[in-house]
């Protein structure tokens, strides 16, 4: 999972040559047999410094309850969900990103698809949509805003009409110029319809203005020698998320860097993310709190503050253990939803207890049909309780 996002100055000194140093891609794992437990043998005691809730800003009004195109559940349809699981453990339905299935879908807290795109028609002659990697709802509640990392495009999709909106990029086609990227990742869409987005490969963070074929803001400088000097150069962003304070976070990949950063390009902090190889889409989820993954093996969760000390962490064991997870997020009671890419799996884990909660997908195990995805790198809560739904108040707009 590479990339973050951002805006800057369209001219930037070229520094010194670099050597090119950006993880390679994700590869396809193999299956393993089913494994029925639903607990961890290194739980850990929840610390008193883990947020219980985001309370980052107001609530959304209730006005943007997907109901309306969510498909009715039928009489007697039954969920597919692991033994053991909890359905409360999730306040809303789920958006997942199920990448190598090529489908977005959403499935309730008992394990039911409600939706998914693209069913057949949906794509016009031409049109393609594969390999979707991050999926988030906009701020009005009305579109999906995909990143498909490995195609170099990000796509817009009309939920209810179930048809591509708008597109940036050429699919299969990687690049640096208009209407090209190489790697974008965790694209999202800003209240005013600019979209902001890392695009890794290129070491950079993307500002595009609605419908636009070319980036209206550059921030760090366009290079395949991705190096840590924010904000003129970005060590292979993979994830630009709001702040409660109309700031963002930025993830850099190379030497494991979070960023706490203003669209002009103010850089207020720099920190290690604890005891991580690989981190992943870092997300704040209290005051002075932020979440990332470690997308390796074994992978882990961490919650640390911004000096980079650790609070809370979770990689599990056996047949609970992390793979290749990309990204977590906050619960408002606290829990923790995370997708375990390598797994197959969408898990629910109670920071308390450093247990799973609640799990769809098999582990070990790809698939289409209920119950299965296919290595899942992206997810997002049905709005209201949508990422950038409750982040709408505080993402700022470029100075």
């Amino acid at each position: 999972m590479l990339g973050p996002v951002l805006v800057a100055a369209a001219v930037v000194t070229i520094l010194g040559a670099v050597s090119l140093l950006w993880p390679t891609g994700r590869a396809r794992q193999g299956r393993s047999a089913l494994q029925p437990a639903v607990s961890s043998s290194s739980a850990q005691a929840l610390r008193s410094t883990v947020t219980h809730g985001s309370p980052l800003s107001p609530s959304a009004p209730e006005s943007l309850a997907a109901a309306s195109w969510l498909a009715p559940i039928t009489s007697g349809a039954g969920g597919h969900l692991r033994p053991g699981s909890t359905p409360s453990a999730l306040p809303a339905p789920l958006l997942i990103a199920d990448k190598l299935n090529n489908r977005l879908v959403v499935v309730d807290p008992q394990g039911r698809v409600r939706w998914q795109f693209p069913r057949h028609g949906d794509l016009r002659v031409g049109q393609t949509f594969q390999v979707p990697d991050d999926a988030f709802f906009t701020p009005d509640a009305r579109y999906i805003i995909a990143t498909q990392e490995d195609q170099a495009v990000i796509t817009l999709i009309d939920i209810a009409a179930h048809r591509i909106a708008y597109r940036y990029g050429v699919p299969g086609q990687p690049g640096m110029g208009p209407n090209h990227l190489d790697n974008p990742d965790d694209a999202m869409v800003l209240p005013n319809g600019e979209i902001l987005s890392a695009d890794i490969k290129n070491c950079r963070i993307v500002l595009i203005a609605p419908g636009a074929h070319r980036p209206l803001h550059v921030l760090g400088l366009s290079t395949q020698a991705c190096l840590h000097d924010p904000p003129r150069r970005w060590g292979s962003p993979n994830g630009v998320f709001p702040m409660a304070n109309t700031h963002y976070l930025v993830t850099e990949i190379n030497g494991d860097w979070v960023d706490e950063i203003g669209l002009d390009g103010t850089v207020y902090w720099s920190t290690h993310a604890p005891g991580v190889t690989y981190p992943s889409d870092t997300n704040q989820i209290g005051a002075d709190r932020y979440l990332t993954v470690d997308y390796a093996q074994p992978g882990q969760a961490v919650i640390f503050d911004h000096r980079g000390r650790k609070l809370w962490s979770y990689q599990g064991s056996g047949s609970n253990a992390l793979d290749h997870p990309s990204l977590a997020l906050g619960l408002p009671n606290g829990d923790v939803v995370l997708n375990d890419d390598y797994n197959h799996r969408v898990i629910v884990i109670d920071p308390r207890t450093n247990h799973i909660v609640w799990q769809y997908g098999v582990t070990g195990i790809a698939g289409a049909g209920p119950g299965y995805l296919d290595n899942p790198d992206g997810i997002d809560l049905v709005p209201p309780r949508s990422l950038l739904v409750t982040h709408a108040g505080t993402m700022g707009s470029w100075p």
